[in-house]
């Protein structure tokens, strides 16, 4: 995220409450059975198991609620997002959310959806626009703070030790908020220690299989790799799988700290294998479908809306293992 989008971000947070954009929302063109409340969805895709947990939380979410609710996998391409934005807008629904799977690149079609007088909600992840008429709010998670989290856990982890701490990084996809603002939120708690070195960044798309690759690359390419930094956890399973094989022990040899806090990094947690995991909460299904009633209504919403998360260490991993819902 640039800075200019970075502190446009801190400032709209500041903002307690602002009118939400395009009330009055779309026409009778997308009505659901029953005048039903008409939702158009553009989901990212489904390349973790965070993921997953996001979509079923705003699908049960819009049941519940009794919103028609128009789904759409981008299947990871910008290009598939606003298609499906566009179709949303030619259907006429009444309000477009979605997570955006890049931050640049949005606003003509955000300014078609804001000429048809449909408001936007952008869920999980922001995007990098000048204008922030284009959407009424924006629901999520703060990414920086997430990296910072990362970082500061770092630092308490090696503090009065000296010797220089070789840092690989696996990136989320290119261009993406969270990939942006946890690399820089990282780097950010760690610059003020010259023995943290991060030797090595690459993305690893989200995915446990591109984790696995690119950890494996990163274990040929370095001769002593100290901790593994990755933006998920499906991108962590996947280096545990690669460190494993290379005949070394994740969570002693490498230290991992890992962002996500899903079901199957808490069982790696509970055996060792992931030593500190901050939390990125998916549930946002009933956060979501209440704003989308306000934003139609006309209401005022706060147009910045943080979840609540918290960090993991492995002992808290697995007393929670039980109860965890993704």
């Amino acid at each position: 995220m640039s800075k200019r989008a970075a502190a446009a971000l801190v400032a709209g947070a500041m903002v307690t409450v602002l009118t939400a954009c395009g009330s009055g929302g779309g026409g009778s063109a997308a009505k659901g059975p029953g005048g039903k409340l008409v939702v158009g969805f553009s989901q990212v895709g489904a390349e973790s198991g965070w993921r997953t947990a996001n979509t079923k939380s705003i699908q049960d979410a819009a049941k519940k609620a009794g919103i028609d609710l128009k789904f759409s996998d981008a299947q990871q391409k910008q290009e598939n997002q606003i298609k499906a934005i566009r179709s949303f807008i030619q259907q006429k629904v009444d309000v477009i959310a979605f997570s955006p799977v890049v931050e640049s690149g949005w606003d003509t079609v955000l300014k078609e959806a804001k000429d048809a007088h449909i408001p936007v909600i952008l869920t999980d992840r922001a995007v990098d626009s000048k204008d922030e008429s284009l959407y009424a709010s924006f629901l999520g998670s703060d990414f920086v703070e997430e990296g910072k989290k990362a970082g500061d856990w770092l630092v308490k982890e090696y503090q009065g030790k000296s010797d220089e701490v070789n840092i690989v990084q696996l990136e989320g996809t290119t261009g993406s908020a969270p990939a942006n603002d946890r690399k820089s939120g990282f780097a950010d708690a760690v610059k003020g220690e010259p023995k943290f070195k991060v030797v090595a960044s690459q993305t690893g798309d989200f995915t446990r299989a591109k984790g696995k690759e690119v950890m494996q690359a990163f274990l040929k390419s370095q001769s002593k790799i100290d901790v593994l930094y990755a933006h998920n956890d499906d991108m962590a399973l996947g280096a545990i799988q690669a460190i494993e094989e290379a005949g070394k022990k994740p969570g002693t040899d490498i230290k991992i700290v890992s962002v996500d806090g899903v079901k199957d990094a808490f069982t790696a947690m509970s055996q060792g294998k992931i030593n500190y995991d901050v939390e990125c909460n998916p549930l946002l299904g009933d956060q979501l479908m209440d704003l989308v009633k306000k934003v139609k209504a006309g209401e005022q919403v706060p147009r910045r809306i943080k979840t609540e998360e918290g960090t993991f260490t492995p002992e808290q991993a697995t007393a929670a293992l039980p109860t965890r819902q993704y």
